[in-house]
């Protein structure tokens, strides 16, 4: 099954690679290889997951305190969101509508 990474999805992406950099060279890298990692695992697992604020499917990372929102749509797993889980349960969902 074909995965696509929304626009909405890859900015996240950059803001946690930015997050992770400052705080030391080289795990702003780790955090991207670990997200993509975990993402890659849709290609077996999609739809077992459980289903937040509607209608998004939620991944959580195995190594970072992140949450990966997707759907599937069309014959293909749409990556929507990748966002910190500490955030306010209500931004998130604020978020993803």
């Amino acid at each position: 099954m074909k995965i696509r990474i929304l626009r909405s999805a890859k900015a996240d992406l950059k803001e946690g690679y930015h997050f992770y950099e400052s705080q030391a060279a080289g795990i702003g890298a780790y955090f991207i290889e670990s997200i993509y990692s975990d993402i890659d695992s849709l290609k077996l697992f999609a739809g077992i997951h459980p289903v937040y604020f509607g209608s998004y499917c939620r991944l959580l990372s195995k190594r970072f305190p992140f949450a990966i929102y997707y759907r599937m749509e069309k014959g293909e797993i749409r990556i929507y969101a990748v966002l910190d889980c500490r955030r306010d349960p209500a931004w998130i969902k604020n978020k993803l509508q």
